[in-house]
């Protein structure tokens, strides 16, 4: 047995070449089993992250789109809502308006229906004071001239 006393850390000999042989074969291996698969999978989750980036920027998108369409129906109801109150408050007013002179003519009948009836009874009692006072003068004036008058 032969000891080589070399002090170089590399000996070119026939295993160097079979120590680069193993190691290209060890990284073709590491190559196909870890390092394609695992590029693949970061490439994947790069492609979704981006997938998912845009479909958020295209929700809020849609998001404010959907406020605005929201915003304006807003307003057009409420636009509608205020026309109708105002119609309502007119069609109220107008019937308030109709029912009031409808009363008014009503009480104007009834008080002229009173007022004929107090006339009537005011007519009567004056019919019937004028009868009274009559009898009561002819009393009066038999007892002052202390006779009977003829009537």
């Amino acid at each position: 047995m032969h000891i080589i006393s070399n002090i170089a850390l590399i000996t070119i000999n026939e295993t160097l070449f079979v120590q680069l042989l193993s190691f290209l074969i060890f990284l073709f291996i590491i190559n196909r089993i870890m390092f394609r698969p695992l590029q693949n999978v970061m490439n994947e989750r790069v492609n979704y992250m981006d997938k998912v980036k845009m479909d958020t920027v295209d929700t809020i998108q849609e998001l404010e789109d959907l406020t605005k369409k929201l915003k304006v129906q807003e307003s057009e109801v409420k636009a509608q809502a205020f026309e109708l109150k105002r119609e309502l408050e007119e069609s109220g007013s107008a019937k308030s308006a109709e029912i009031f002179a409808s009363t008014r003519k009503e009480i104007d009948a009834i008080k002229e229906k009173t007022e004929m009836e107090i006339n009537v009874q005011i007519s009567e009692a004056r019919k019937h004071i004028q009868e009274e006072s009559e009898a009561l003068a002819v009393n009066i004036m038999e007892k002052l001239l202390d006779r009977r008058l003829a009537q």
